[in-house]
C-alpha cells in the first residue's frame, strides 16, 4: 500500500494580497451538481454535469494590522471576490504543484471569535463562483 507525507507551505491570495501568513487552512470542496438525464425507458438512473457549486471554507488568525485579514476582508462582505487562489507551496505552478483560482465566490459573513488567552481567529466560507486549477 502506497503511502505518503505532504508537508506543504501553501499560498493563499485574494485578489493580488497575500494572505498565506495568517492562514491555517484551505479547505475546498469543488463541486459540480448532477443533474438526470434520465428519459422514458430508462432502466438505471443516470447523470449529467449542471453548474459548479464551489465552497472555500480558509482558517485565519484574526489581525487588523494593514494588509492582513481584518483589512483583506472587511469591505469584501456581501460582495462577489473576483479572484482567489491557492497553491500547494510557493514552488512554480506545474503538475505537481497546480494553482487553483476561484472566481466571483461570495462572501456572506466575517465573523471573529475572541477567547482569553487564545489566539484570535475567523473562518471565512466563500461560496459559488468558478473554480478550476492551473498546472502550468
Amino acid at each position: 500500500m502506497a503511502t505518503s507525507t505532504y508537508l506543504s507551505n501553501p499560498i493563499v491570495s485574494i485578489g493580488a494580497v497575500d494572505i498565506s501568513d495568517q492562514c491555517t487552512s484551505a479547505n475546498l470542496s469543488q463541486k459540480i451538481m448532477a443533474l438526470s438525464d434520465n428519459a422514458f425507458g430508462s432502466t438505471a438512473t443516470s447523470f449529467t454535469a449542471g453548474l459548479q457549486d464551489n465552497t472555500l471554507t480558509l482558517e485565519l488568525y484574526w489581525s487588523t494590522a494593514s494588509s492582513e485579514t481584518y483589512a483583506t476582508f472587511k469591505s469584501l462582505v456581501g460582495t462577489k471576490i473576483t479572484t482567489v487562489t491557492i497553491k500547494g507551496s510557493s514552488a512554480a505552478t506545474s503538475a505537481t504543484n497546480p494553482l487553483g483560482t476561484l472566481t466571483n465566490s461570495y462572501l456572506e459573513e466575517l465573523p471573529v471569535v475572541y477567547s482569553l488567552g487564545e489566539l484570535s481567529r475567523c473562518t471565512i466560507v466563500l461560496r459559488g463562483g468558478t473554480f478550476a486549477w492551473t498546472e502550468v
